[in-house]
């Protein structure tokens, strides 16, 4: 197999300029994600994925942030709405069978939907707790204990893998139990590492048993267990999820431009570090001039072992056509769960 490069980038806009060709066709880049500047309906996004698509061999892995609630960047022309997980978690602590089926559901919808346009994966689901703690995580977790969010994650890979995408949980091992917010501070978890073992690390060391065909790490510094942050620390990514774990997925960064990942220095730093530390894609985004100076100034050894990982991530089976969708008895179902859940308008305007 062609090893194809760790980094995973996204583009100025809704098309591809220049600059942007030139930075896909740099073999560093493995991948490409979306954020909502980038989506204006259904067919500018599909013809833009399949004019990246046809940029270069193997192709590029296509990924978008689509848990629902507040994290959902394609919204409109034929994409349904998502609650909150935390939703989900609310109904499954009324009725245990309702929130799994309602998992289940919801994560072949928003799985389904995407793999329409051509997306492979979706970073979901968050495996975080939601502790009252977090303003960042808050109801982008389903539940604050373990073995609900274990269950319900569960359901939601299987809806996803019915779909034919493959699930990145997140934001390993932990984001739950900090209030600083990664994206704007440095965020730091000073509990031992045994009572991190009984409760957030939980549904990650289950799902990673059950393996999740990916997960993306986070930025929170563990200085009980390592004075680096997760994502650029080898005791986290090697020691602990690789040889304790014995995890096979594919391992994602968190964005490298956050605040907290500066604490590793500059963009080249952050990304030679989280590669080193086991990382098998680094994620640059909004700002396509470090890419440049990432692509000008590091070399990238190509990783048999990771380009198997990633290869893994891409999507499988084949697609409905949208009216075929839009009819059939599993979409109803999951519209059915959408409006007994409810949708927070200020999540989706």
């Amino acid at each position: 197999m062609t090893a194809f490069g760790p980094l995973m980038i996204d583009l100025a806009g809704p098309e591809i300029t220049t600059a942007d060709r030139r930075r896909l066709l740099h073999p560093s880049v493995g991948g490409v994600i979306f954020f909502a500047r980038h989506f204006e309906n259904r067919a500018q996004i599909s013809d833009l994925i399949a004019e990246i698509r046809a940029l270069r061999r193997p192709q590029l892995l296509i990924a978008v942030d689509q848990e629902g609630g507040r994290v959902q960047r394609f919204k409109g022309d034929g994409f349904l709405p998502l609650p909150a997980m935390g939703r989900i978690g609310e109904l499954f602590a009324e009725d245990r069978q309702a929130g799994l089926a309602a998992a289940r559901s919801l994560g072949w919808l928003m799985a389904t939907q995407l793999r329409v346009v051509g997306v492979d994966l979706s970073f979901a689901p968050v495996l975080d707790l939601d502790r009252g703690i977090s303003g960042v995580i808050g109801d982008r977790a389903f539940d604050a204990r373990p073995e609900v969010v274990i269950e319900l994650a569960s359901a939601w890979t299987d809806g996803m893998q019915a779909a034919g995408m493959a699930a990145v949980g997140k934001h390993y091992p932990g984001h739950g139990a900090v209030a600083a917010d990664s994206h704007i501070a440095y965020p730091i978890d000073a509990r031992p590492l045994a009572t991190i073992e009984q409760t957030d690390l939980r549904p990650f060391r289950v799902m990673a048993e059950r393996l999740i065909p990916g997960l993306m790490v986070s930025h929170v510094i563990y200085p009980a267990v390592d004075e680096l942050p997760a994502g650029f620390s080898p005791v986290w990514l090697r020691e602990i999820l690789r040889e304790q774990w014995g995890y096979q997925g594919a391992v994602f960064s968190d964005d490298l431009t956050m605040v907290a990942a500066s604490a590793i220095g500059e963009i080249e730093a952050r990304v030679e570090q989280c590669l080193v530390a086991g990382v098998d894609m680094a994620l640059i985004c909004n700002h396509p001039e470090w890419v440049d100076r990432v692509q000008e100034s590091l070399d990238f050894e190509p990783s048999p072992e990771g380009a198997v990982r990633l290869s893994r991530m891409f999507g499988q089976g084949p697609v409905p056509a949208v009216e075929r969708l839009t009819r059939s008895a599993q979409y109803a179902e999951a519209v059915r769960w959408i409006e007994r859940l409810g949708i927070d308008e200020s999540d989706y305007p």
